[in-house]
């Protein structure tokens, strides 16, 4: 690195020549007066922003290291030996198996293996994968972190990669393969886990332990099945994708009886008759809703449906007998295969499908003719007396592949879809439905009355999610409505399970992340009130915590264990072991960043690890001072909410998401990112946060350099108890584990660097920079740039939410003095990246005139530069302003005229190029910023 680079890295911009009162944008300033002066080049600064990325992405893959307690193999061995230990220690805790043996004590013997039994096979922990659109990195970058993080010593020098950046957006096909990758690699760890349980259990019992099948925990997956807020997945789509989670499943059996050594010609033989009768299924599933190839599609779905094996039951006997003649390894690893057979059904993992509530409430209108609005509560007891009536006279109707190919109504057909997977590919396993924006006991009478209807009801599990503030705080009295109807708690009591979904997104971008945990932990503590209420002692209850990987959305930012206690705290966990209520976890990895923790075996065995400990660590009730004090508590966490609340409400903070934030990251999933038009004139202005999706929300926030979602409102609400703030981070582990969010928040937060975007989005600031400018030329084009900043219209509320902000700010700091800071390399980061959009707009002022091409004018091209829009806008200055081409090089029989290339090359080279470069070097920074973070969105 020359030196001019290797100064800015060391030092920023030390000897700034003018002050601006922010050291960020003296920085800014600074870095341009050396690009104007030759100082520095566009290449040089590509080349720093390289070096600060790649240093971002070293320690990052040291945190990952560390994040599940490390990967080295011996030490997850132990840490599988241990939990084992802890499992073994339980079971026999009455039982003294050497006397048992001595004294012939068979009861007391057969008792402790019940016990064991009792804690394996029964459902604990659930893993899910999603495919959230997180997928930030490209793949080969994805796949390096993982690696640098399963290397027994840190690396010191980063891949050599030109970009870290996709090189697009990546499909649904795609997002399919990574999850699955990472499910099959989380596969092998929990393989090893049970293994060792097996190991156990045989020296124990030598004679029983081969009927064990260990199950306690598994994985789910529900990509290609989440058709909330996608109209571009259709039925065939997710029967192909199931289908293949189904081959995966049988694939996987046949080789570890294959590796296991054992002599079974049987199951090889019905194992590979499945899978090449799954194989044909799916190359016949249609493409669209064609009719000619449905009906093929069905003929080999319906007619070779006990050739693909729709049951594992039909394999036990045969597996057991192959266990019960073979010993040693060979009886051991196919203990392991049955294990893992039966635990997931017949698919690589369990099956989340997903819609919403709008979607239910359409087709039950559609069908029942229920036209009321079950938001309005006037017309919610009405609702919910004709769903009950409905219910009482619901009958069951057949369902084929002709109903699914004309059905409409997008919850019906995923209804239909599901009944179509458990009658021929998986009859044996439940499918969870999962309904976003569940907001009424109404929405889950109706999804019954569909299961009913379809013939599925024993065979779904019903599942609200709880997102949104209201739905929160209302969410027991949305449980207790569906309570009230004897046909949900049949229900209940027919499927042993109640399953319910907790949103940390829209819940942290809403009230706050810190003040959602709380709501999320006060509505857990009240079902267990309910369950006693109405009679449900044998319900078991399914807590699904669908939260993120970065802070925002709920992932822990220094430790998986943490995370998992911090989702589900231990006080809550000992209160439904005190009340005899069973329970089980599941947690998301959501998306590219989530697959990152099973990116290898290592990083896999270790999650697994991880995972174990926590599900079987006893559950304690310690004194904490946030249950011993819960009027503090309550106060605490509400003025959070409110403060963050009122910060959304704000004009200026939509302004300031929308301004040009959107801009600043790549596309990173299958999904649509903003919830808004597209078209050749100017964009639709964001009026609130609710037009962005949670995750390009979050994005935004972390490259802006404020986390506000984790921190906005914690100064306030330290300021009103300063004292007991103090008490609570030296002895609450709960509120400790709470504040890590906002250390880390803090750390990537920067009142300094908000401030410098503010600026720039000030007309003020331009004409100021006009004012003191000598040459004539620049002068002028900082005017421009000052009269369409005032078109735009966003400094006046800007400013004012950033007085909102900078007091909390404040009274945060103050009662928080060592809280952490930015460090250099990200401010730096933050700094070049704000001298580029300074220099962009600049050489957009030198774009010559040129007549309007249909909505595309000169003051549009202006106010879509602004919102950093570059990449459409420099598409139709390509169009207005053609490059051309070298002339044909022919012979035309006659002198050569003059074939002149395009006038506009000097544009194409001296402005079109060098944004386009700036553009791209802008959204390598955003990558670095989220290196940084350690998540996207």
């Amino acid at each position: 690195m020359a030196a001019p680079e290797s100064d800015l890295v060391k030092n920023g911009a030390g000897g700034v020549p003018e002050t601006t009162g922010n050291d960020v944008l003296s920085m800014a300033r600074r870095i341009d007066t050396m690009l104007d002066h030759g100082e520095l080049s566009l290449s040089d600064l590509q080349t720093v922003v390289r070096h600060l990325r790649d240093d971002a992405f070293l320690r990052r893959a040291a945190r990952l290291h560390r994040y599940p307690e490390g990967t080295g193999s011996p030490a997850t061995e132990n840490r599988f030996s241990t939990v084992v230990g802890l499992i073994l220690e339980e079971a026999l805790r009455s039982t003294n198996p050497e006397q048992a043996e001595k004294t012939g004590d068979v009861a007391g013997l057969s008792e402790a293996f019940d016990r064991f039994r009792q804690q394996v096979e029964r459902i604990h922990f659930a893993a899910v994968f999603t495919a959230h659109p997180t997928f930030a990195l490209a793949n080969r970058v994805y796949a390096a972190l993982a690696d640098y993080a399963s290397a027994p010593v840190s690396g010191d020098v980063a891949p050599d990669f030109e970009t870290h950046r996709r090189s697009a957006p990546p499909t649904l096909e795609e997002e399919f393969t990574l999850a699955t990758e990472a499910i099959l690699r989380g596969r092998d760890a929990i393989d090893e886990f049970v293994s060792d349980l097996l190991l156990a259990a045989r020296s124990k019992w030598p004679d029983l332990w081969s009927t064990l099948v260990p199950r306690s925990v598994i994985l789910t997956t529900w990509v290609g099945y989440d058709t909330d807020g996608r109209t571009d997945i259709g039925w065939w789509d997710t029967m192909r994708l199931r289908l293949r989670m189904k081959l995966f499943q049988l694939q996987r059996l046949r080789s570890q009886i294959t590796d296991s050594g054992a002599e079974a010609p049987i199951l090889h033989s019905r194992l590979s008759r499945a899978c090449y009768t799954v194989e044909a299924q799916i190359a016949a599933c249609p493409q669209a809703n064609d009719p000619d190839a449905v009906v093929e599609f069905a003929r080999l779905i319906v007619d070779r449906r006990a050739d693909a094996i729709a049951d594992p039951a039909v394999l036990a006997d045969a597996l057991q007998d192959t266990i019960d003649t073979t010993s040693g390894e060979t009886a051991l690893r196919l203990a392991v295969a049955r294990a893992g057979l039966f635990a997931h059904g017949m698919s690589a993992a369990h099956s989340h499908t997903r819609l919403n509530a709008t979607q239910i409430h359409n087709v039950i209108r559609q069908r029942l003719r229920l036209t009321d609005d079950p938001a309005d509560p006037a017309h919610r007891r009405a609702l919910l007396s004709r769903i009950n009536e409905a219910l009482d006279a619901v009958k069951p109707v057949p369902v084929d592949f002709g109903a699914l190919l004309a059905e409409q109504a997008s919850a019906a057909r995923l209804m239909m879809t599901i009944a179509q997977i458990v009658k021929h590919i998986d009859s044996a396993t439940s499918v969870r439905f999962l309904i976003a924006e569940t907001e009424s006991g109404y929405t889950l009478l109706a999804a019954l009355w569909l299961a009913h209807y379809f013939g599925i009801a024993e065979k779904i599990e019903i599942s609200p999610l709880f997102e949104t503030r209201e739905a929160l705080l209302g969410g027991a009295q949305i449980i207790d409505e569906a309570l009230r109807s004897p046909h949900w708690r049949a229900y209940l009591r027919a499927t042993g399970r109640m399953s319910l979904q907790f949103g940390y997104s829209d819940s942290g971008r809403y009230v706050g992340q810190l003040a959602a945990t709380y709501l999320v932990e006060r509505l857990r503590l009240k079902i267990i009130d309910l369950l006693r209420k109405w009679d449900l002692p044998d319900v078991e209850v399914i807590l699904f915590d669908t939260h993120g990987e970065s802070i925002g959305r709920g992932g822990h930012p220094f430790r998986l264990a943490d995370r998992l206690d911090y989702l589900s705290p231990p006080h809550v966990r000992a209160r439904f072991v005190a009340q005899d209520v069973k329970y089980r976890e599941e947690t998301a990895f959501q998306g590219g960043d989530g697959y990152l923790l099973f990116g290898t075996p290592e990083l896999a065995r270790a999650s697994i690890a991880t995972i174990a400990e926590h599900v079987f660590e006893p559950a304690q009730s310690l004194r904490d001072p946030v249950y011993d004090e819960p009027d503090f508590s309550s106060d605490f966490f509400s003025t959070i909410a409110e403060a963050m609340t009122g910060l959304v409400a704000d004009p200026g903070y939509a302004d300031l998401l929308g301004a040009f934030g959107p801009s600043l990251i790549d596309k990173t999933g299958s999904r649509p990112a903003a919830r808004q038009s597209e078209g050749r004139g100017v964009t639709p202005r964001i009026t609130h946060p609710g037009q962005l999706r949670a995750i390009p929300n979050n994005a935004i926030l972390q490259q802006l350099g404020w986390c506000a979602n984790t921190i906005q409102g914690l100064g306030s609400a330290a300021r009103r108890h300063p004292e007991t703030f103090d008490t609570f981070l030296e002895h609450s582990p709960r509120f400790h584990r709470a504040l890590d969010f906002a250390a880390h928040a803090l750390a990537h937060s920067d009142d300094q660097v908000l401030r410098s975007v503010i600026w720039l989005l000030d007309p003020g600031y331009w004409l100021d920079r006009a004012t003191t400018e000598t040459r004539p030329g620049q002068r002028e084009r900082y005017l421009a740039v000052m009269h369409d900043l005032e078109r735009l219209d966003f400094w006046a509320d800007t400013q004012s939410m950033f007085r909102r902000i900078q007091a909390d700010h404040l009274a945060l700091r103050a009662a928080w003095p060592d809280a952490p800071v930015m460090g250099m390399p990200e401010r730096l980061l933050h700094a070049i990246r704000i001298t580029l959009i300074e220099r962009i707009w600049v050489l957009a002022t030198k774009v010559p005139f040129f007549m309007p091409r249909g909505n595309f004018t000169r003051e549009v091209m202006m106010q879509r530069i602004l919102c950093l829009e570059i990449p459409s806008v420099l598409r139709e200055l390509d169009a207005v302003f053609p490059h051309g081409s070298r002339p044909p090089e022919f012979d035309f029989h006659e002198p050569a005229g003059p074939q002149n290339e395009s006038s506009y090359s000097e544009e194409h080279e001296e402005i079109f190029a060098p944004m386009r470069s700036m553009f791209q070097t802008m959204r390598e920074i955003s990558i670095a910023i989220s290196h940084h973070v350690g998540a996207f969105g």
